[in-house]
């Protein structure tokens, strides 16, 4: 069996410099069309929350949306709804049970690769009616992203930052969205081009992809990693590498500042320190961790 993770070992260093860049909601803004329109209306649909649809909905933004937790792989998040709407008085008043889904939750901790593939394998080797539901959600939204998901195209300043990391440093996509996904629409809007590698959730998790395309290749303060959630900040810190954020509905103006300044700070080593530290801390105002329906009850 092939390994889908190769291209990420066996790369080459040509620049000396390594920038990864998450897709959905920093390179694209596809993060709202894809929840609302294709990951929420099956969650609804499969796990059978018709009752509840509202709360649900509620839910599922806050998490992958309007939180710390947002741009997160579809399982874990997906158990984080229900645990939400579990905690809702208004679903335990309609009589909802929330699915059990244990088996599930064994998987999501144990797996890396959180991905159809290995849930396949997973279905394969157990017969699991939880595990089989989850995968026929998950293949479902992926269908229905095929279907509604295409002409959006990259933010502004994005391919002109691309364009100028080309010149000087080696890029990948580092992302928890599915290959076939991520290859259709770097394609779609031709700048699959500005990249060395495409890597999705079939090659592993985010700290995973860097790990990988960082193992003995770069020195220290060489590797940035740009993105719009906190998960693309743990990668980065979990392989000593630096963070550049996409702050949630200001993308724009934040491609326009590294496409201005960012970039030419990371390349002549004057990134680190302040600068970063700073940046860091006005992303993480945008992102709350209490769900906004908590404040009004309490």
């Amino acid at each position: 069996m092939s390994d889908p993770a190769l291209a990420l070992k066996t790369f080459r260093n040509e620049h000396g410099f390594l920038i990864g860049i998450d897709s959905d909601g920093c390179v694209f803004d596809t993060m709202e069309i894809k929840h609302k329109e294709c990951f929420i209306p099956n969650i609804i649909n499969y796990w059978e929350l018709q009752a509840v649809s509202k709360y649900a909905r509620e839910a599922a933004e806050f998490v992958n949306l309007y939180s710390k937790w947002r741009g997160i792989n579809r399982f874990p998040a997906l158990l984080m709804t229900f645990d939400l709407l579990a905690e809702r008085d208004e679903v335990g008043q309609r009589g909802v049970i929330m699915p059990q889904v244990d088996s599930l939750r064994k998987w999501v901790d144990a797996e890396t690769r959180l991905g159809n593939p290995a849930l396949e394998s997973a279905v394969t080797e157990t017969g699991d009616q939880v595990l089989i539901l989850a995968l026929e959600w998950s293949r479902a939204v992926n269908v229905s992203i095929e279907e509604i998901v295409r002409g959006v195209p990259p933010f502004p300043f994005v391919r002109e930052s691309l364009r100028r990391i080309n010149e000087q440093a080696d890029a990948l996509v580092v992302s928890a969205t599915p290959n076939e996904a991520l290859v259709r629409e770097w394609q779609e809007h031709d700048i699959d081009r500005y990249v060395k590698v495409i890597a999705g959730q079939e090659m592993g998790n985010k700290k995973e992809h860097l790990s990988m395309a960082i193992k003995d290749r770069y020195a220290p303060g060489h590797v940035l990693m740009i993105g719009d959630a906190p998960g693309d900040y743990k990668a980065a810190k979990a392989n000593n590498a630096l963070f550049y954020p996409i702050n949630p509905g200001y993308e724009a103006a934040s491609w326009q500042r590294f496409h201005d300044e960012a970039l030419d700070r990371f390349i002549s080593g004057q990134y680190s320190g302040a600068y970063e530290a700073a940046l860091i801390a006005e992303f993480n105002g945008y992102l709350p961790e209490k769900p906004p329906w908590k404040d009004i009850k309490d």
